[in-house]
This record gives C-alpha cells, structure tokens and sequence, in this order.
C-alpha cells in the first residue's frame, strides 16, 4: 500500500495507534460521507453474498463444463466476496476531501492488510479445487498433484504472512526478507518433515512409484491395504480390516514395501501352493489302476499316448515289463500330475497365457509336495480365493482315485484309534 502524502512513516505501533484514534479527530462534517461509505461497502458485501453468488451459481449449473461446479461449491467464491466492501472503502476514502488525511496510515495500512489476507486465503481455497477437479481424472492415480498444491499453499501463507506484517508495519516485505536468513537453522528444523515429504513425494510422482488405489504392503509399520491418500507429508494406507494407517512420505525411499499394482495391471494372480502326497502311498500305475483311471475324460488322452510311447520303447529294447523293476512304467503320482495339468487347462479361470506349471518339489518331512504354480483370470480377491478353494477341493477328493493319500500329521483321533493296539500289546 501506498502512503498517505505528508505522513510521517511510523513504526507498526505507532501506525495502529492512531488507527484506534482517528476516527475520533474526524470533523462532524466527514462523519456522514463516512457513515454512507461503512453502508455502501457493507451493502456490496451483501449483494455480492445474497445476489451475484447465487447468480454465478445458477451459471455455473447451466454450463456445459463440469470444473466449474467444483469451483462453485467451494469457499473461493465467498472468500473472495469479502474483497468487496475492501475495495469499496480504500477506493472510496480518497474521494471525500480531507478523510483521508484524518483517518491516516494505519487505518489505510489495516483495511490493505485485511485485503492480503482476503487473497491468501482465496488462493488457498482456489489450490484446494484444483485438487478436487484434477483427483476426477485418469491421471490422478498416476501422478497426485495434491502435494505440490500443499507446497503453493505453505508459501502463499509464508509470504502472506510476510506481505501482511509489512503492510501493517509501513516496511517493504524486502524488509523482512532480509532478515529470514538468520532463522534458516530454524526454518529448517521446522520444517524438516515437510521438506523430506516435498523430495518425497516429487520421487514418488517422478517415478510412478506408488498411485492411489495402489495395494502397498509395508510389514514395518504393519500397513497392508490400499493407497488412500498421497499429501504433501504422508501417505494414509486403508488396511483390509478398514485401519488406517499413515505413513511419512520419505519413509517410501528409506525403507522396502510391495506394490500389488503390477499383479493387478496383469489381468492374473498367483496361485502357488503344494499338496503333500503321503509318500508311502507312491506306487507303479498296474493294470487295474490304469484301467480304473482310463474311465477320467481328462486323462485318457494322457495314458493312451503315454502308454503307447512306453510300450514302443520296452519292445524296441527288449525288456520284460512283468517285471516292476524292469523297463519305463506309469506311476500313480505322474498320473495324477498328468491329470492336474489336464484339469487346469480346461478351467476357463485359468490363464493359459501365463506361467504354468504342475511340479515336483523335493521330498522333506511332510512327503512329496506337488506344487500348482498358475494364475488365475482374475485379481479381485473374493474370485481368486474361490477359484483356489475350488481347485484344491477337487483335488484333495481325486487323490484317493490315483491311490494316494494327503500327507497329514497324526491327530488325536489316530493317537485314540492306536490306543487299543497299544494296550493289548503284541
């Protein structure tokens, strides 16, 4: 703001002092154009409030943009409605001869201070839908902008702040300025966590790192849910059992986590479990085995050509296979192999694009792991969960049919059967 001609420059003081007298040395001739300038700008205030708002708002809705509607229903429009009966009076003080001289700087210094902090909020408010209009895109999941709107905001306060104290004080905001370089340390002890969330979360948007509605899993905070939320500081994780948790944005480079996105882009999720096959019931497939299992749609392609290959190569080497040890024969466990594999490929919840893969893992303690390692059409947990159920069901209810059995750990019921035996002794 300008100073009034022929006023001395006052401290910040001595200008509010006389803010609080002025209006008392005023002649009784100034008071009426006064009086009628205080209802003229209240007046505008009010119309802009009770008239040009719901106006603009009627436009607003008849428009064939959307954006402006979010603009509409926030604060931006009401704040800057305050700007009115402000303008009105600093406009219209000059214009009655002499007030201005009577009412002095701090009066003139106040309603220009009352004008910065009108905008600073208005701006703050204008950062605040932009968010909201740009978190309605496509983009918005990818590369959140929500944390360098905070940053426009966090220094639109700090030099409105500046620009208010300045104002007030009759200094120039340079002024002031000047003097911030002996409270760097301090600024920056302040203000650590937001500048590490500020490199943060410019890394994470570079980078793509995390988006919202990403699956992240963080053990180390026990966090293990979806991204809700990516601000300037932190990022609020939803866990499954409906918990938030939030967690420093820096804290994403210092320390691992896992990013579910990539399985949910894929169309697919992985199904990697094993079935422990009793190995004492591991046998050669005999003639009434096979027999038996030539009855299974899915597998009678298997043991038809299977059986003619190893027939071929036990005639052309001349070896007796009456003889269990002798020559290449069919085991009950290839068998059901040969049937896990048949029984995936014809599942339509299976991706045949995808690795596939029925395998044999090492023997340990617990038998012979059978591993199923696929993926299903889907990502959405509930079908995925179902799908496995059902594959491992079905499974678990054939071993039998190969003559296999599940490994499982003695219970108490099989402690309980053996008791009698034990009793009675050899």
């Amino acid at each position: 703001m300008s100073e009034t001609a022929g006023a001395p420059a006052t401290t910040g003081e001595g200008g509010l002092s006389q803010a609080a007298t002025a209006l008392g040395s005023i002649p009784e001739d100034m008071r009426w154009p006064l009086l009628v300038l205080v209802v003229v700008a209240l007046g505008g205030y009010v119309i802009a409030r009770l008239a040009l708002l719901p106006l603009l708002r009627l436009t607003v809705e008849r428009s064939r943009v959307w954006w402006d509607d979010i603009l509409a229903d926030t604060v931006v429009l009401r704040r800057l409605s305050r700007l009115v009966p402000l303008l009105i009076i600093q406009q219209g003080v000059p214009l009655i001869e002499g007030l201005g001289d009577h009412l002095g700087e701090g009066v003139q210094r106040l309603f220009g201070a009352a004008m910065v902090f009108v905008v600073v909020t208005a701006v703050s408010a204008v950062c605040q839908a932009a968010n909201r209009v740009y978190s309605t895109t496509e983009a918005a999941r990818e590369r959140p902008i929500k944390g360098y709107l905070q940053v426009v905001r966090l220094v639109t306060f700090l030099l409105g702040t500046i620009i208010f104290i300045a104002t007030l004080i009759g200094k120039s905001p340079w002024f002031l300025i000047s003097g911030l370089g002996a409270m760097t340390a301090v600024l920056m002890l302040v203000f650590r966590d937001t500048i590490l969330g500020f490199v943060a979360g410019v890394q994470i948007t570079a980078n793509k790192l995390i988006h919202v509605g990403d699956w992240v899993e963080m053990p180390q905070f026990n966090a293990d849910g979806d991204v809700i939320d990516i601000s300037l500081n932190t990022v609020q994780i939803q866990n499954w059992d409906k918990t938030i948790t939030v967690i420093p944005a820096h804290k994403f480079l210092e320390n691992s986590y896992k990013n579910w996105r990539g399985m949910q882009q894929s169309g697919g999720r992985r199904i990697a479990r094993s079935i422990d096959i009793d190995l004492g019931s591991v046998r050669f497939a005999d003639d009434e085995l096979l027999a038996d299992l030539e009855r299974l749609i899915l597998l009678k392609p298997y043991l038809d050509q299977r059986g003619a290959e190893i027939a071929a190569w036990n005639a052309e080497q001349g070896i007796d296979p009456s003889i269990p040890g002798n020559g290449r024969r069919m085991t009950n466990v290839g068998c059901f192999r040969a049937y896990v594999v048949a029984y995936l490929k014809a599942n339509p919840r299976i991706r045949q694009d995808m690795t596939f893969l029925v395998r044999q893992l090492a023997p340990g303690p617990t038998g012979l792991p059978i591993q199923i390692y696929v993926f299903t059409a889907t990502t959405d947990w509930g079908d995925y969960e179902a799908i496995q159920a059902d594959l491992f069901d079905h499974l678990f209810s054939i071993l039998p049919h190969f003559g296999l059995r599940a490994y499982q750990n003695p219970s108490g019921g099989d402690v309980r059967a053996l008791a009698p035996a034990l009793a009675t002794g050899p």
